[in-house]
């Protein structure tokens, strides 16, 4: 297992702190149960069928979330540096994940185990912060849900492309085209189309 380094420490506790702030005491005794992991261009994180195990945090890198139906890739979601990666469902509940999460670069993700998170729970000194991380995290991956769920009822691929271009520019710059395309819901050729008319 890889050494976690003091500036990766630094890294993930400011991002955390929008959920939740540690003192020293709190700090030490909870960095005891991370690990970390570093993710091979294309290795999956999770596979349908395997419960996920695991909460992590992206360091550096990138994953993709996606189904495959019919033999075909259908992309949901990208989660960058300082997002959290999980199939999250599966990791409180122990059901099979149904989707994959893989990543698109070399990637470098902290981890936390289900093990280690049911022990924390049972610790007294970090119990009230993790069950508070733990329903704050899930009111994130809601609002992700809700704001992408919603935005195909209510937008035009163009309508959602001009978002991901004023939200998501790590997406633009950073994703293949036609993950971007199935990201949006349309074929290659329609984005095409769309980036064409917005360049008008």
């Amino acid at each position: 297992m890889d050494a976690i380094s003091q500036q990766q420490l630094n890294q993930f506790r400011q991002q955390a702190a929008a959920y939740i702030e540690f003192n020293e005491a709190e700090w030490i005794i909870f960095i005891q149960h991370l690990s970390i992991k570093q993710y091979r261009k294309k290795e999956h994180f999770t596979v349908p069928g395997e419960v996920c195990k695991t909460i992590g945090f992206v360091l550096s890198g990138s994953v993709r979330y996606y189904h495959l139906i019919d033999g075909k890739d259908i992309t949901n979601y990208f989660s960058f540096e300082n997002d959290y990666v999980s199939s999250y469902k599966s990791f409180l509940t122990g059901e099979p994940c149904i989707s994959y999460i893989q990543a698109l670069e070399p990637t470098t993700i902290l981890t936390i185990s289900k093990k280690n998170w049911d022990a924390m729970l049972n610790n007294p000194m970090l119990a009230y912060k993790i069950e508070r991380f733990g329903r704050l995290l899930a009111e994130y991956y809601l609002i992700c849900y809700e704001d992408r769920v919603t935005s195909f009822i209510t937008q035009t691929p163009e309508e959602r492309y001009l978002k991901l271009l004023e939200s998501g520019k790590d997406i633009i710059r950073r994703m293949p085209q036609h993950y971007i395309a199935n990201f949006l819901g349309i074929t290659p050729v329609s984005l095409s189309r769309i980036k064409r008319r917005i360049l008008v």
